[in-house]
C-alpha cells in the first residue's frame, strides 16, 4: 500500500490498467469493525470500476486543531491505521496535513482541486453527516450535486450493528474508560493495544529490580491508564508481562509514558517498536509516598499479573 503525504502529492495517476480511485474520507481512528465494513465496500467498488481503493485521513484530526482541549484520545496512530488498512486490501493511504490554511478552503475547491483534478475520484464513500471546507459549508448533499455534475457518484456509510449498538471510536473510548477491555475487543475485532518505539528512559524501574520497556505517548493522550497484565508482540516474539499507563505521579511525571516489565526477558529492544497488548487491569495509577512503597506495589502487581497470565500461556 502506498502512503501519500501531503497535497502536493495528491495525484493518482491514470495508467493502461487503473484509472482514477474509489475514496472514502474519515479519522478511522481504531480501524474497527464499523470501519472494516466501510473499506470492504471500498475495495469491492474499486475493483468494479477497476480504480484504486484510497483512504483520505487528516494529521491531526480535525478536533486536534479546533479544540485540542477537549480532543478525544486516540485509539491509535497513523502508522497503526496505515499498518491496518493495508491489510484490509487498501490501495493508498493519503495523509493531508490539516491546518488553518487546509481548514479555510471553500467546499467547491475541495472537491474540485483536491476530489476530481488530484484524485480522479470515481466514486466516493462518506457519512451522510459529512462536513468539509470552510466553515463546514460542504455536506454530501453538496457532493451528491457535484458528482453528478463532475462525473462521480457518492454512497453513504451505513452504521455497522453489534446487539442493536452502533460502533463508533467513541463507544470503544466509553468502554475503555470503564475498563470494560472485553467490550472493546468485540467492537474492534481485536484486543485494544499500544504500538510505538522503545525509547531510553531514567533507567528507575531498573534500579528496583523491575526493568522496563518504556513508550513515550507523545502527543497522543492514552483511552487507558492504571496497571496492566499485558501480552508484549516484537521481534524477539510473543511474551507476558505487567505495564503501567500514565504520568508517573510517584517520580513526579508529567508527560503519559507507557512502561512495561516483561516477564523472563533480557533482549534489547531499544529502537525497537513493540506492540504492548492489554489483557486485564490491576489497579488505577496512584502515587505513593514514597520508593519503597512504589516498589512493594510493584511486586504485588507482578505476582498478580503472572497469575492472571499463567491460564492464558
Amino acid at each position: 500500500m502506498q502512503l501519500t503525504r501531503g497535497i502536493h502529492n495528491m495525484h493518482i495517476s491514470d495508467d493502461k490498467n487503473r484509472q482514477g480511485c474509489v475514496l472514502t474520507i474519515g479519522n478511522f481512528d481504531g480501524v474497527h469493525l464499523g470501519h472494516q465494513q466501510v473499506i470492504s465496500a471500498l475495495v469491492k467498488k474499486a475493483k468494479e470500476l477497476n480504480c484504486e481503493a484510497a483512504v483520505l485521513v487528516f494529521e491531526p484530526q480535525p478536533q486536534e486543531l479546533f479544540s485540542p482541549e477537549t480532543a478525544p484520545a486516540r485509539l491509535c496512530r497513523l502508522r497503526d491505521k496505515y499498518a491496518l488498512l493495508k491489510n484490509l486490501g487498501v490501495d493508498r493511504l493519503i495523509c493531508i496535513n490539516f491546518n488553518k490554511k487546509f481548514a479555510s478552503l471553500s467546499a467547491e475547491t475541495f472537491i474540485e482541486e483536491l476530489l476530481v483534478k488530484r484524485l480522479a475520484i470515481k466514486h466516493l464513500i462518506v457519512g451522510d453527516d459529512f462536513r468539509f471546507g470552510k466553515n463546514r459549508q460542504g455536506n454530501f448533499s453538496m457532493l451528491n450535486m457535484a458528482g453528478e455534475k463532475l462525473g462521480f457518484s457518492v454512497t453513504d456509510t451505513t452504521s455497522h450493528k453489534l446487539a442493536g449498538c452502533r460502533i463508533s471510536s467513541t463507544a470503544i473510548r466509553e468502554t475503555l474508560e470503564q475498563d470494560d477491555l472485553a467490550g472493546a475487543e468485540t467492537m474492534l475485532g481485536r484486543a485494544y493495544s499500544i504500538i510505538g518505539k522503545v525509547f531510553h528512559g531514567d533507567k528507575r524501574g531498573r534500579e528496583m529490580g523491575f526493568p522496563t520497556a518504556n513508550i513515550r505517548l507523545k502527543r497522543r493522550v492514552s483511552p487507558v491508564a492504571g496497571v496492566y497484565a499485558v501480552q508484549v508482540k516484537s521481534q524477539f516474539g510473543k511474551h507476558f508481562g505487567v505495564a503501567n499507563i500514565g504520568s508517573r505521579p510517584t517520580v513526579a511525571g508529567i508527560r503519559q509514558q507507557l512502561e512495561v516489565h516483561i516477564f523472563d526477558f533480557d533482549n534489547n529492544l531499544y529502537g525497537a517498536v513493540i506492540e504492548v497488548v492489554m489483557l486485564k487491569k490491576l489497579r488505577s495509577e496512584q502515587k505513593f509516598s514514597s520508593l519503597t512503597e512504589l516498589t512493594q506495589q510493584i511486586t504485588i502487581d507482578t505476582e498478580q499479573a503472572r497469575t492472571f497470565v499463567q491460564n492464558l500461556a
